[in-house]
């Protein structure tokens, strides 16, 4: 399985929800290929976007491996057998995610313009381009739950089996279009165009406003 670009994995996403959500209020893109992806969604549901920001905290000699992750509000999520493994330590780790939540605040203050929004006692829907490992989507999730949301529902284009079921002990519900079964896994490697999206497309594709 592989999809042209994220536009088509969004809207062969949206369309294979379509019979299995009954009601969303919120369809939440993580920037930024999630942002691309969640758009087609929305438009499928009919339904509000915004986004979710957290970000990937990675292992200093080697960022693209993550040892955690962290969210809006500065939490920290890691992965004990990663931290343990490259001997990171607390002040590793802190440098590592004080980065990254610069980095959440720039993103917040450019694309929601310090707007946050309200996920109270609403259904929400937390979409990436692809689930790795899972670290960012189950803070996303943690993140979601604090702020009160009645029902967290994730769903993707592509992820491995073992994250699938690890992320079910997390969300309400766990959707993916295509699961990887087996074998050495990337996001990038079920995407014909895997190019990087900018901020300025970001803007774009979040010109109607964000809830």
């Amino acid at each position: 399985m592989v999809f042209e670009n994220r536009e088509d994995a969004g809207k062969k996403l949206g369309q294979f929800l379509k019979d299995k959500i009954e009601k969303v209020d919120l369809v939440l893109g993580i920037p930024r290929g999630g942002v691309v992806v969640a758009k087609e969604v929305a438009k499928v549901l009919e339904a509000p976007l915004s986004l979710l920001i957290v970000r990937k905290l990675g292992v200093p000699s080697n960022p693209e491996l993550a040892f955690g992750a962290i969210d809006p509000d500065g939490k920290i999520y890691t992965d004990p057998w990663t931290v343990r493994y490259f001997n990171l330590s607390e002040r590793d780790i802190n440098r590592v995610a004080q980065e990254k939540l610069k980095k959440i605040r720039e993103r917040e203050e450019r694309f929601l313009k310090g707007k946050a929004f309200d996920v109270k006692e609403k259904v929400v829907l937390v979409i990436d381009d692809g689930i790795a490992t899972g670290q960012t989507v189950i803070a996303g999730i943690e993140y979601l739950r604090r702020k009160g949301a009645r029902k967290v529902i994730v769903a993707v284009p592509v992820c491995p089996r073992e994250t699938l079921e690890r992320l079910k002990n997390y969300a309400d519900d766990v959707y993916c279009y295509h699961i990887a079964e087996s074998g050495s896994f990337a996001v990038g490697m079920f995407y014909k165009d895997f190019r990087q999206i900018e901020d300025s497309e970001v803007e774009e594709l979040l010109k109607d406003g964000v809830l």
